[in-house]
C-alpha cells in the first residue's frame, strides 16, 4: 500500500484512514499559503483540485512510518499534464527507489526543473533555510605554494633521429652524473583564498602554471614534483581528509570508455562517487521539519530523497546533469573513439564535466572546460555553475583560455597567473584599476580576458600603455606580482591570510574522511556491471578469437590427422609431441590479446583510480573473474575440436585432464600479458617486450632444447619457465596412457615403457605425479602474475613523457626573466 505509484485517491484515503488518530498533530500546524497568494515553493499548481483532508492523510501516514521507511517514501500529488512516458501520473505515496530512476524520475525532474535552473535551486535552498540548516561550505587557502621540477637540458630541439638520440644520451648521462640538469619553477611562492559562494576565473597564457595550480589544490600533483608551502581546506591539511573526494577536478583531457553511452558513463561516475552526506542532511532536515510542524514542498521532498538513493543503476541525478549540460539529446549515444562513431568533441568535454558534477563534492576545479565548445554552450554551463555557487554555497575555480565577455562577466573573482607568479587575485571589478595604476588600460572594444592575458606578455604589452606623458617601459611579471602586494586588494588578501580559519566553524559534512564513496562490496558490483557491459559491447573481439581458434583447429586437424598418427613406438612420439606443442603455442598466443585490451583501458582506469572512484584491486579482481569463463570456453573449443581427431588417448579422463591443462595455461598466459600491459603501458613497447618474453619462455620451455642439453648456469631459467610445466602436464597426460605402455626396446634409454622413454628423452617428468605437480606450478604462476597485476595497477603512475627540455640559447639560462614558455617540458602546466 505504501509503495504504490498510482491508484485512486479514495482507496488511498481508506487505506490510511485508520491511522488518523494521534497522527495529525504536526500536520495541523503545517505551513500553508492562502489561496491566490504567492507560493515560494511553487506548489499552487500541484495542489489545485486536491482535497486538503486527503493530502493531510497522506502526510500523516508518511510521518507515522519508521525513519528508515519514511526516508524511502514521498507524497506526490496530481499535476495536470505531468506524467511518465507510459501516460501514468505520479501521485499518492511513492516508493523512492522506483521514483529515483526511469520514466517516473524523469517526469518528476521535468516538474521541478521546468527549464529554470535558478528557480529550481532556490526551491532547494529555501527548504533548507526554513529549518535553519547550514549547507556545507569550503574555504581553500594556499600560502607560499611553490612547485618545481628537475629537467634534463638537451642541445637540440628539432625531433630528428640524430637529435632524439643525442638528447636521450644526454639525459641518461645527466641522470647518472646529475649534470646538465635544470630546475624549472612552475609556481613561485603564490598565495590566495578561494571562498565559498564565489566563482573564480583562472586566467593565464599557456605554460603559466594553471593546471599545476589546480592539481595542487586538489591533491593530484605528480609525485616527482617538488612542492613547498601549505594548502588547507577550512584550516585542515590534506592529511586530515581526502581532497580527491572533497573536491572535484575536471581534467582538460577527455578520457572515457568509448563503448559506453553518455548516460552509462555518468551513471557509473555517480555510483562510484556516492551520495556523500545527502542522506544524513536529508534525515536531519526531515526531523527538524517534523518538530517545527512544517510540511515540505512534495516535489522538492521527493526529488531530494531520490538523489540520496545509493547504488542504483540509474538515478535522477544523472538526468539532471544531462539536462543542465545539454547532453540529453545524445544521452543514449556511445562516447566513441577512432574506431567507434560517437559524440562530438564538444559533447565529450561536457561529459568530462558531467562526471564530476554527479558527485557530492562541494569544491569544483575545472580545467579548460570550454575546449571544443561554442561560446553559447560555454556560457550556459558557466551560468548554471554560477547559480550553483551562489545558491548552494559551492566553491568553484574554472580555468578558461579565451572566455567571451558575457562569460567573463559571470565570475566574481579573477586569478591572473603568468610565468608561475600570481599577478592578481581578487574581485573582478578591481582588476582593470590595478593595471591602470601600472600604466596599462584595456581598449573599449577589447575583450577584458584577452587584454589580461596579453598585458603581461613582452610582445603585446606596449600597445596597452596609455600614459602619453611618460615613456613606455616594459613591466615584467615579477614586478606586476610585487605591485599587487601593495595594491589594496592584495593587502586585504594578505590580512585575511594572517587570520586563521576557525576550525570549529567547519561543517561536519564539508570535508570527506571516507576514501571511497561505496563499500568494497558495492564497488565490486558497480565495476562488475560496467565490465560486463564492456565485454558485451566488445563481443566481436571474443567472437573473432573463437573463430580464429576454429580455423587453426581445422588446419591442425588436417595436418595431424589420426590416420597418419600411428602410436606404440618411440619413433611415433615425435608427431604427437609436435601436435601437443602446436596446441600449447596456439593456446598461449590466444591470450596475447589481453595485452592490448589492458593497455587500451589504462588511461581511463588511471583517471578513475586517482579520482578515487573505486579501489584498484576491485577492478583487477573483476577483470580476472570475468576472464575465467572466456578462457574456459576458448580452451574447450580447441580441445573438443582437436583431441579425438588428432588421435590422442581416447580415455575420457585423459580428455578432461588435457582440457584442464590448456585451461590453466590459458589463464596463466592471460595473467602474464595483463601484468606486462599494466607495467609497460605503451602498445609499441608492450608488443616488443611481450614478444621478447615469449621467446624467453620458448627457449627454456623444454620443447626447443631438452632439459639434459641446457647448460648448468641456465638451468634456473628452465625451472622458471611456466611453459615448461604446461608441456610436462600435457605430455605426461598423453604418454603415460595405456596405449603407450608397450615395453621399451630402446637400449639407450632406461625406461620400462615406450611412453616413459619418450618423456625421458625430452627431459620431462616420467610419473603420473608430474601432471599434478605441473598443474600446481601453473596455478602458482597464475596467482603470481595476477598479484603482480594488482600491485602494478595500484602503485604505478600513469605514463608520462621524459623530463627533457631543450634550450637553444645557452645565454638565456642565466636570465631570470626568461619565460617558462621558452622551454619544452612535457608536464602539463
Amino acid at each position: 500500500q505504501l509503495g504504490t505509484l498510482s491508484g485512486s485517491r479514495r482507496s488511498m484515503g481508506s487505506s490510511y484512514g485508520s491511522r488518523r488518530s494521534g497522527g495529525t498533530g504536526s500536520i495541523s500546524h503545517s505551513f500553508r499559503q492562502p489561496a491566490g497568494a504567492d507560493d515560494p515553493f511553487g506548489r499552487a499548481a500541484s495542489q489545485q483540485g486536491l482535497d486538503d483532508d486527503e493530502e493531510n492523510l497522506r502526510w500523516a501516514a508518511l510521518e507515522k512510518l519508521p525513519t528508515y521507511d519514511r526516508m524511502r517514501r514521498a507524497v506526490l500529488l496530481n499535476h495536470a499534464g505531468a506524467g511518465g512516458a507510459d501516460g501514468h501520473e505520479l501521485q499518492g505515496l511513492v516508493d523512492i527507489e522506483q521514483l529515483a530512476s526511469g520514466e517516473a524520475g524523469r517526469a518528476l525532474l521535468e516538474r521541478v526543473f521546468q527549464d529554470d535552473s535558478e528557480r529550481f535551486l532556490r526551491r532547494l535552498r529555501d527548504r533548507v533555510d526554513r529549518v535553519g540548516i547550514d549547507l556545507p561550505a569550503i574555504e581553500v587557502r594556499y600560502q607560499g605554494l611553490s612547485v618545481e621540477v628537475d629537467a634534463f637540458v638537451g642541445t637540440s630541439a628539432l625531433p630528428t633521429l640524430w637529435n632524439s638520440a643525442t638528447n636521450f644520451l644526454q639525459s641518461l648521462v645527466g641522470r647518472l652524473a646529475s649534470s646538465n640538469k635544470k630546475t624549472i619553477n612552475i609556481l613561485r611562492n603564490v598565495h590566495g583564498i578561494l571562498k565559498p559562494s564565489r566563482m573564480t576565473l583562472l586566467l593565464g597564457p599557456p605554460s603559466s602554471g594553471k593546471s599545476t595550480l589546480m592539481r595542487a589544490l586538489t591533491g593530484k600533483l605528480d609525485k616527482t614534483l617538488k612542492v613547498s608551502g601549505s594548502i588547507t581546506y577550512c584550516s585542515h591539511t590534506f592529511e586530515e581528509f581526502y581532497p580527491e573526494r572533497t573536491s572535484a577536478y575536471v581534467s582538460q583531457y577527455d578520457l572515457h570508455n568509448a563503448e559506453m553511452t553518455v548516460r552509462e558513463t555518468l551513471d557509473f561516475s555517480r555510483r562510484c562517487l556516492g551520495v556523500g552526506a545527502r542522506y544524513d542532511m536529508l534525515a536531519e532536515l526531515a526531523a527538524r521539519e517534523r518538530e517545527a510542524g512544517i510540511k515540505p514542498d512534495p516535489e522538492i521532498d521527493a526529488y531530494m530523497k531520490a538523489t540520496a538513493v545509493q547504488g542504483q543503476q540509474s538515478n535522477i541525478v544523472t538526468d539532471l546533469t544531462l539536462k543542465v549540460l545539454g547532453l540529453d539529446i545524445c544521452a543514449d549515444m556511445p562516447i566513441g573513439d577512432e574506431m567507434i562513431r560517437g559524440i562530438s568533441g564538444g559533447q565529450k568535454k561536457r561529459v568530462t564535466t558531467g562526471e564530476m558534477l554527479t558527485g557530492p563534492a562541494r569544491a569544483l576545479f575545472m580545467d579548460e572546460i570550454s575546449t571544443g565548445l561554442d561560446s553559447s554552450s560555454t556560457f550556459e554551463i558557466v551560468k548554471y555553475i554560477r547559480q550553483l555557487v551562489h545558491v548552494m554555497n559551492e566553491t568553484v575555480m574554472i580555468s578558461l583560455l579565451q572566455p567571451p565577455p558575457e562569460t567573463y562577466n559571470l565570475f566574481d573573482d579573477i586569478i591572473l597567473l603568468s610565468e608561475g607568479y600570481i599577478v592578481y587575485h581578487g574581485p573582478r571589478d578591481n582588476i582593470l584599476d590595478f593595471f591602470e595604476a601600472a600604466g596599462f588600460r584595456c581598449p573599449e572594444r577589447k575583450g577584458v580576458a584577452d587584454f589580461l592575458q596579453e598585458v603581461t606578455s613582452k610582445k603585446d604589452q606596449q600597445q596597452y600603455w596609455y600614459l602619453e606623458q611618460q615613456q613606455y617601459r616594459h613591466v615584467s611579471v615579477p614586478e606586476f606580482a610585487q605591485r599587487f602586494k601593495s595594491f589594496h586588494v592584495g593587502q586585504q588578501m594578505l590580512k585575511e591570510l594572517q587570520i586563521p580559519f576557525d576550525k570549529s566553524k567547519t561543517h561536519p559534512a564539508a570535508l570527506t574522511t571516507n576514501k571511497y564513496g561505496q563499500s568494497s562490496w558495492e564497488s565490486i558490483k558497480t565495476v562488475l556491471s560496467r565490465e560486463q557491459l564492456l565485454m558485451k559491447r566488445n563481443s566481436f573481439i571474443y567472437i573473432f578469437k573463437v573463430t580464429q581458434l576454429i580455423i587453426l583447429g581445422l588446419m591442425a586437424m588436417t595436418v595431424f590427422l589420426r590416420t597418419k598418427m600411428p602410436y606404440g613406438h618411440i619413433s611415433d612420439g615425435g608427431k604427437f609431441f609436435g601436435a601437443l606443442t602446436f596446441s600449447l603455442i596456439t593456446v598461449l598466443f590466444n591470450g596475447f590479446a589481453e595485452l592490448q585490451l589492458t593497455i587500451k583501458m589504462l588511461p581511463t582506469f588511471y583517471k578513475q583510480r586517482d579520482f578515487l572512484f573505486f579501489p584498484p584491486w576491485t577492478f583487477a579482481l573483476v577483470t580476472i573473474i570475468l576472464r575465467i569463463p572466456v578462457s574456459l570456453m576458448e580452451s574447450a573449443v580447441w580441445v573438443v575440436l582437436t583431441y579425438y581427431v588428432m588421435g590422442f588417448a581416447p580415455a575420457p579422463a585423459r580428455f578432461f585432464r588435457q582440457l584442464l591443462a590448456f585451461f590453466g595455461t590459458h589463464q596463466m598466459a592471460m595473467a602474464l600479458f595483463r601484468f606486462l600491459g599494466a607495467v609497460l603501458k605503451s602498445m609499441v613497447v608492450a608488443n616488443t617486450f611481450g614478444m621478447f618474453v615469449i621467446l624467453l619462455i620458448f627457449i627454456f620451455g623444454g620443447f626447443v632444447i631438452p632439459r639434459g642439453d641446457i647448460r648448468p648456469w641456465w638451468i634456473w631459467a628452465y625451472w622458471s619457465s611456466p611453459m615448461m610445466y604446461s608441456q610436462n602436464a600435457i605430455s605426461v597426460n598423453e604418454f603415460l596412457s595405456s596405449r603407450w605402455a608397450n615395453t621399451n626396446t630402446e637400449a639407450s634409454i632406461e625406461a620400462s615403457t615406450v611412453g616413459e622413454a619418450i618423456l625421458k628423452s625430452k627431459g620431462l617428468f616420467t610419473g603420473d605425479w608430474g601432471f599434478w605437480v605441473s598443474m600446481g606450478a601453473i596455478l602458482g604462476f597464475t596467482i603470481l602474475f595476477n598479484i603482480l597485476y594488482i600491485l602494478a595497477l595500484t602503485h604505478l603512475s600513469p605514463p608520462s613523457g621524459s623530463n627533457t627540455v631543450s634550450d637553444q640559447e645557452n645565454e638565456n639560462e642565466t636570465n631570470t626573466s626568461t619565460p617558462m614558455g621558452e622551454f619544452f617540458l612535457t608536464y602539463p602546466r
